[in-house]
């Protein structure tokens, strides 16, 4: 059995940003397990702009934006193992793995870091009626076929979801020389963020069909057309409204999971409305020594953001390493009023050194509405937003002085209100 100070499960954004950040605390034995040929995780695919305008204050494609940090985990002489399948971890920080090269082995970690990021909701948890003939992809599949295979899924295209994915293959597939008729979204917001709204869509005419759904699917061996209809104010479809688009691909880009089949394993407490763990403010969980980053704790906007928490998690892994995280009476993070969820939901004042940053979304889309957050019943900020919208994360900043002031609070909430 092989024994290491911090295992990092995952390769992508999130473990590398971790696996530096720990490295820089001054933490050598340190091994991250990717399952993919390499590391970067999906930025390999996502060769459109776009990636490290916060961070690097340039835009990088994504597979530059995994190099950069490729190069520091090379330069720092962290070791990895790539084609490696983690398949068990206990609360005890002892996981099971496997890959041609070695076989089946454990690692003993005295810290792990969970950065498994993500996967596509697929057709099935959808329960769209109609036939199964081929031609119906998840956008992350469609793109890593244009964009790491050269091939083209289809050449006459409909989108189901406006998430950010189903947004930029919209693009890509026009670029492509196919034509997209429509994107169809059953919500009456868009799920992505207002510029790829705008670069994806609207400069290449695309129809966004908001309040709109799949309602079936034709086609016998191969897709020959959807029928989509308008949605009431319950989200049931209006089938006297029904119509029919003639097609060869239907694109699903309708949500993603966070992929937590290992923290369940490791006894990991989950949120109900994330479906990531439930963390404190060096990304902690309930478990000691096990931390969780990026798009498997909560699905992020841009990279650059998973980078930053997966900062946070890997010096507070550094820190957990050292001795120095202490866990005190904690303040429990509420999403109140207009709010989804935030994140963290737990913070320990003793390990807060400076500000903190929650971010949270929110429900419904606002306009000319407060973002307030509350120490108990005490309203300490109140600040106002021209537009808020589920698609976008939003952030608020917790002081130390804030705490400092409060040292009693219980629960801190964030809420949206109209005054």
């Amino acid at each position: 059995m092989q024994e290491f100070d911090l295992v990092i499960i995952g390769g992508g954004p999130a473990g590398l940003g971790a696996a530096v950040a720990a490295s820089e605390q001054g933490i050598k034995n340190i091994l991250i397990l990717e399952r993919e040929n390499k590391l970067g995780g999906i930025l390999n695919q996502c060769i459109h702009n776009g990636f490290g305008l916060q961070l690097f204050k340039e835009e990088l494609t994504g597979p530059e934006y995994a190099q950069r940090f490729i190069k520091m985990i090379e330069s720092k002489e962290i070791r990895y193992k790539t084609n490696t399948m983690v398949i068990d971890l206990n609360r005890d920080k002892l996981l099971t793995a496997v890959s041609k090269a070695d076989g089946i082995f454990t690692i003993q970690a005295k810290a792990i870091i969970l950065a498994m990021g993500c996967r596509e909701r697929p057709r099935g948890a959808l329960n769209i009626p109609g036939t199964r003939c081929s031609g119906i992809f998840t956008a992350g599949t469609a793109q890593k076929f244009v964009n790491i295979k050269g091939m083209m899924p289809g050449k006459n295209i409909v989108i189901l979801g406006s998430g950010d994915i189903g947004l930029i293959m919209a693009r890509r597939m026009t670029l492509e020389g196919a034509h997209v008729n429509a994107v169809v979204e059953l919500m009456p917001y868009s799920a992505g963020l207002t510029r790829n709204i705008v670069q994806c869509l609207d400069d290449y005419d695309i129809p966004l069909m908001l309040s709109h759904t799949v309602t079936n699917i034709v086609g016998k061996d191969r897709l020959e057309g959807v029928f989509i209809a308008p949605v009431d104010e319950n989200r049931k479809p209006i089938l006297e409204m029904e119509k029919f688009i003639p097609c060869d691909t239907l694109l699903l880009s309708v949500g993603l999971l966070p992929e937590n089949e290992l923290s369940k394993k490791a006894s990991v407490k989950l949120s109900p409305l994330t479906s990531g763990a439930e963390v404190d403010e060096g990304r902690e969980t309930n478990i000691d020594g096990i931390f969780a980053c990026g798009n498997v704790l909560h699905v992020h906007d841009l990279v650059d953001h998973v980078t930053e928490e997966s900062y946070i998690a890997g010096k507070a892994a550094a820190k957990f390493l050292k001795g120095l995280r202490k866990r005190s009476y904690v303040i429990d993070v509420i999403a109140s009023e207009g709010i989804r969820y935030a994140v963290p939901k737990y913070i320990n004042p003793v390990n807060i050194e400076k500000d903190l940053e929650l971010s949270f979304r929110v429900k419904d889309i606002c306009k000319d509405h407060y973002v307030s957050v509350y120490f108990d019943n005490a309203r300490v900020t109140h600040h106002k937003k021209k537009i808020l919208t589920p698609g976008e994360m939003q952030t608020v900043k917790i002081t130390s002085e804030m705490l400092s002031t409060h040292s009693h609070c219980r629960a801190i909430s964030i809420r949206v209100e109209k005054e």
